[in-house]
């Protein structure tokens, strides 16, 4: 097992710790440290400040939105940051949902799926440099031709050379469907609340991916990094409390109203009734008693929480869920060699 650190998005100012973080991750043997972004920071300048005083880090994006970047210049962010870090990178991609794609950078959200296809080819086209990059579309057509254009676009190989012809791709995904294209076509998968007690039906949704004809990888060499809250604690009722907001706002605030691909997630562990309720209380204005209503057990499914021998008990078992890394947060530089000596 495998631990990875998440920063994540900054909220309404700049983080003022987090280089003592990655400095602590690092010494504590961590793999991999992860940026995010949503509608405010961005996911690949914090990695990059941060990533140059590193060494030994992978440097992951967990995710960066397909939206907020054109594929040739989410390829060229890559290639530029895995020349930086000496082939350290890898590119996490997600495609947020239509309430963000379509209010916040403008653009359609339609055929996810193929969106995500059409776009992974192109970024191994510019990394592979074999010929200059072209694309029949529809969704991201190279060159773009045809009414409203000058047609003059031509083909083009990117100018630097990249130091890896294949930088690793995973994929952040929730439903059946996009996880079983992440085993497809990418090197890992990204989940945002994983439950080891579902296991099985993640492995069967991976599975069809594997079984595909032009399957990249196997279950032995295909990654899943689990965001997972892992808390040391002797009072498991309060720091359970103190997650149960965070856990209201994505199952009650994030995403439309009816398109809430995190709600999604809870509804298949068996919360239905509870995501309902949580996002009525939420979308009203009562987003304590949102939290309030949201039962030990939903905590539990996609986290540890507990005293040390409890934590210590758990990790085996998401290991054994098929968890390659285990992606955590961390407040201090204590914490991350706390929850080092843990794995």
């Amino acid at each position: 097992m495998k631990l990875g650190l998440q920063l994540g998005y900054w909220a309404a100012q700049p983080p003022t710790n987090h280089a003592e973080l990655v400095a602590a991750a690092e010494e504590a043997g961590f793999d991999t440290v992860f940026t995010a972004e949503a509608w405010g920071s961005d996911a690949y300048t914090p990695l990059a400040w941060l990533g140059r005083e590193t060494r030994r880090l992978r440097l992951g994006t967990s995710v960066v939105q397909l939206s907020a970047r054109t594929p040739t210049a989410c390829a060229m962010a890559a290639l530029t940051l895995d020349h930086l870090s000496g082939g350290r990178h890898i590119l996490g991609l997600g495609v947020s949902g239509p309430q963000v794609v379509e209010g916040w950078y403008g653009q359609r959200f339609a055929k996810p799926l193929a969106r995500t296809r059409e776009y992974i080819d192109i970024l191994r086209q510019v990394w592979a440099r074999e010929a200059p990059v072209t694309s029949a579309g529809p969704h991201y057509p190279l060159p773009l031709s045809g009414e409203g254009t000058t047609g003059l676009g031509k083909a083009l190989k990117p100018i630097v050379h990249p130091l890896r012809a294949d930088i690793p791709i995973m994929l952040g995904a929730e439903g059946p469907k996009n996880i079983a294209l992440a085993a497809e076509i990418c090197d890992g998968w990204l989940p945002i609340f994983y439950s080891p007690r579902l296991a099985p039906m993640y492995n069967e949704w991976l599975d069809e991916g594997f079984a595909r004809p032009c399957a990249r990888r196997s279950r032995e060499d295909f990654e899943i990094c689990a965001t997972a809250q892992v808390m040391v604690t002797d009072d498991r009722a309060a720091t359970m409390a103190a997650v149960k907001p965070f856990l209201a706002l994505y199952m009650g605030g994030m995403g439309a109203e009816g398109t809430n691909f995190h709600a999604d997630v809870y509804r298949r562990m068996g919360y239905a009734e509870v995501v309902d309720d949580v996002t009525r209380l939420f979308r009203s204005g009562c987003k304590d008693e949102a939290a309030a209503i949201i039962p030990d057990e939903a905590v539990d499914d996609s986290a540890i929480i507990g005293d040390l021998n409890y934590v210590r008990a758990q990790i085996p078992v998401w290991e054994a869920a098929g968890v390659t890394m285990m992606v955590v947060t961390a407040g201090s530089a204590a914490q991350i060699r706390d929850l080092a000596d843990l794995v």
